[in-house]
């Protein structure tokens, strides 16, 4: 009896030890089945959980961008562009020229936009050529000149808004690219002021197209504008980042301050473009000054021409040509530190939008849907080079949804594809290369 009590005994122990084993292994293989189930991304986003494990171009996606769809996006957009009537530009020989549009505003019940206008006897003919009627450059020998619009599309020229200041006042040579202020209740134009043709090389900073930042005033849009004839933003000390030059002022008020961005350059700025094109930003409390630069200074890393505007409690940038991020809309919560928000292509050069609330200071910005852009090659012929300006409309704003401006594949013309062929020494140095590696 006492044998059968032991053989019962052992025969539970092992039929016990059978089912946790069994149990084991099922557990096991539910955990690997649960874990080989949740390492897939979920095909709908909302089903994502927040801790599920990402690749690092996924994680971008949710924490560097606004949407990590396009079309959810409100900082992605395609541009499209449309020929503005009422300027002429005398059948395009070259002697007449309109670029670097400031922002736009609306007043009196139409649109306002200032230009850098050249008006001269000849088409440019570089430095070496230049005279006191002959420009070096498009924007030597230039004008600050102004046009109004009732619908943004078709234009009429009032003439000039400010005028070359006789010399030895700033600008005495040309004044360009210039942008527009309006802060409690009157206008303010800043604008590069020229003393020496474009291209003149100045020994002392060991850079080219010295052209400090001045500004003038005026109680209403159109004048008479009040020049201020002093330096506005001061370039650097030697040897810091804008000691060369300051170009492309772009002002805008926050905090109820004024905050104007810059463009400067590292390294050396010569005839072979070694520079690196970067952002800075001063910030004054009146709109004359004095303005302090930021300590984090260059506040962008790319962008030979930046175009700046309020977007919800931060500041959005459009980055065209130019540096490691160039062809991409940035933006910055705090006003300073810019973050990639979307890459798009076919971009606007040298840009004015129109920012209704550039001005507003109510931490909400819309956005922008439109502006005036210009276009260098506007005769496709460098001998007779001359700039225009053109309307682009977009999808950047907030109350705005036009699907059809969130595109990806904009499809270009095969004959614009195969306009950059390669050069006569690029196809000898491939030809002669397959035939070394033949010969081996």
């Amino acid at each position: 009896m006492k044998t059968c009590k032991l053989n019962a005994i052992k025969l539970l122990f092992c039929i016990s030890l059978i089912v946790g084993c069994n149990n084991e292994n099922t557990s096991e293989k539910n955990e690997t089945k649960h874990a080989a189930s949740t390492t897939s991304l979920p095909i709908y986003i909302k089903d994502i959980p927040s801790n599920h494990p990402l690749s690092s171009a996924m994680k971008r996606s949710f924490n560097n961008y606004e949407a990590p769809r396009l079309l959810d996006n409100e900082l992605y957009t395609n541009f499209k562009y449309t020929e503005l009537e009422g300027f002429n530009y005398n059948n395009g020989d070259g002697t007449v020229s309109r670029r670097d549009p400031s922002k736009i505003i609306k007043e009196n019940g139409q649109y306002y936009i200032w230009y850098t206008h050249r008006n001269t006897q000849t088409e440019p003919r570089g430095f070496k050529n230049a005279t006191d009627v002959v420009p070096s450059t498009d924007w030597d020998l230039a004008e600050i000149w102004y046009a109004t619009s009732k619908d943004g599309f078709t234009w009429k020229e009032q003439g000039v808004a400010i005028p070359r200041p006789p010399k030895p006042n700033p600008g005495w040579r040309s004044v360009a690219t210039a942008d527009i202020l309006k802060f409690k209740n009157k206008y303010y134009l800043y604008y590069q002021a020229f003393d020496a043709p474009s291209g003149t090389y100045d020994k002392k900073r060991d850079a080219y197209d010295i052209c400090p930042v001045t500004m003038s005033w005026a109680d209403s849009p159109d004048g008479p504008w009040h020049p201020l004839n002093t330096v506005v933003i001061p370039f650097g000390n030697e040897n810091e980042w804008d000691y060369r030059v300051i170009h492309d002022p772009n002002p805008l008020v926050h905090d109820g301050k004024i905050y104007i961005y810059y463009k400067s350059g590292l390294d050396k700025r010569d005839a072979n473009r070694k520079f690196w094109d970067a952002w800075g930003l001063a910030i004054a409390d009146k709109p004359e000054g004095p303005f302090v630069k930021h300590k984090l200074n260059p506040v962008m890393n790319s962008g030979h021409e930046t175009m700046l505007f309020p977007f919800k409690e931060g500041v959005a940038a459009i980055v065209n040509t130019d540096g490691i991020e160039h062809y991409t809309i940035q933006y910055a919560k705090d006003w300073v530190n810019f973050e990639i928000a979307s890459v798009t292509q076919l971009l606007p050069t040298a840009a004015g939008v129109y920012a209704p609330d550039a001005f507003d200071d109510d931490h909400d910005g819309d956005g922008i849907t439109w502006g005036l852009s210009h276009f260098i090659n506007a005769g496709d012929n460098w001998n007779k080079m001359y700039t225009k300006l053109g309307r682009f409309d977009c999808d950047l704003s907030q109350k705005v949804n036009d699907p059809s401006l969130k595109k990806s594949n904009i499809l270009l013309p095969n004959k614009l594809y195969f306009s950059q062929g390669l050069t006569k020494e690029q196809r000898s140095r491939i030809v002669n290369r397959e035939q070394i590696q033949t010969k081996n």
